[in-house]
């Protein structure tokens, strides 16, 4: 799935300057209006940088004399104690876009790097890691770039783009195949997609033939006799989507079975943010 990430930058970004801002920033008023400095910016621990749009936007919305120098690519894996980027413009607006612009890099910088590890397990393997909706609010189409950039995949972005057929679904439509034929007729352009909870489902579920079919929380041999039932179809078998407490030290065993994705909550609502740091030279 594609995603234009690029049309909601500057909206996002509006929206955490005035949660922040709203009518002035006080305590940068105590700096002189007229003072003009430099700063830089630390990453404290190792990862993958993500979120340089985001920052940049945060300082070309609040003033154009501000200039950011980058001194790594996006996507790129620093160490502990890199430096980033160089920050030069007027002293209150670089004080008061500090925690915002910081705020978007170290939490994009977070979900890249967790998704990196992930991405990385699944190395010279036909499996691929995919995220989910469950990001962070207002955050959704940020933190799916950053899985993208850090050699993941994205999901479906929300309820408007593609059919997730899970169990409450199935109960109010009166069963798997009812569920999948409904969905057909209603949307037929969209990729659909319906989640199982054992063999049984699933059998249905291959019969009924939607392009993808979710293995919630599915053991290893459950895994391998699930791709040996799709092989039946051959090459218009349903993609296989293994979900569920999905661990990392799992993943290659996982990818080993046959299946063509994992999918991964943590990947964004478990993020630990980069440590950052700016700092003003003197």
């Amino acid at each position: 799935m594609t995603i234009d990430w690029k049309d909601g930058v500057a909206a996002t970004v509006a929206l955490a300057l005035e949660e922040d801002v709203q009518t002035g920033d006080a305590t940068a008023s105590l700096v002189p209006a007229d003072s003009v400095v430099l700063a830089r910016v630390i990453s404290r621990e190792p990862g993958i940088v993500c979120g340089r749009p985001w920052f940049d936007q945060v300082f070309a919305q609040l003033d154009n004399q501000i200039s950011v120098e980058w001194t790594v690519d996006e996507g790129s894996a620093i160490l502990a104690d890199s430096l980033l980027c160089r920050i030069k413009g007027p002293a209150r607006p670089i004080l008061t876009g500090e925690r915002t612009a910081l705020n978007f890099l170290q939490t994009l910088s977070g979900t890249a790097s967790i998704t990196a590890r992930y991405a990385h397990e699944l190395r010279d393997t036909e499996c691929a890691v995919l995220d989910t909706r469950k990001t962070l609010p207002g955050l959704r189409m940020a933190q799916k770039y950053a899985v993208k950039t850090a050699g993941g995949r994205n999901h479906r972005m929300g309820l408007y783009d593609a059919i997730l057929i899970k169990e409450n679904h199935i109960m109010a439509c009166g069963g798997i195949g009812e569920a999948i034929q409904k969905a057909r007729e209603l949307s037929p352009d969209l990729l659909l997609e319906i989640e199982v909870e054992n063999l049984d489902q699933f059998a249905i579920a291959l019969e009924a033939r939607p392009d993808v079919i979710m293995l919630d929380n599915f053991s290893i041999q459950q895994m391998k006799k699930a791709v040996a039932l799709a092989e039946f179809l051959g090459l218009e078998r349903p993609k296989l989507e293994v979900s569920g407490n999905v661990e990392i030290d799992r993943l290659r065993m996982i990818a080993k079975t046959g299946v063509d994705y994992v999918s991964v909550g943590a990947l964004t609502k478990h993020v630990q943010a980069l440590d950052l740091s700016m700092r003003f030279k003197q």
